[in-house]
């Protein structure tokens, strides 16, 4: 029996295609500093980000570990007043570029 040339490849080798979503582009990347308290960075996720408990605890700890983390995706004109409301609370805060 014969085989086709994707059948002689290793599976991980086969061609495929690749779907992308570029539905939200955009990350509010919050970062860890050493003026800001877990209590006031969860307030302020569940308060502006709309987080539960829970997560705005995950990305507290994730926040002070890897020294920033990206708490929200979506489109720019959404994330931007989170953005501003979050550094008027004296945290600092950007959007970013999803990597493509």
């Amino acid at each position: 029996m014969w085989l086709s040339e994707n059948e002689k490849k290793p599976l991980q080798e086969q061609d495929t295609d690749t779907l992308v979503s570029t539905q939200h582009p955009y990350s509010l990347v919050v970062w860890n500093d050493e003026v800001n308290t877990f209590d006031w960075v969860i307030e302020t996720l569940v308060e502006i980000c709309n987080h539960s408990q829970e997560q705005a605890e995950q990305c507290a700890m994730l926040i002070h570990f890897q020294g920033k983390y990206a708490v929200k995706q979506g489109e720019y004109d959404t994330l931007k007043p989170m953005c501003d409301a979050i550094t008027e609370r004296g945290i600092g805060a950007t959007i970013e570029v999803m990597a493509e």
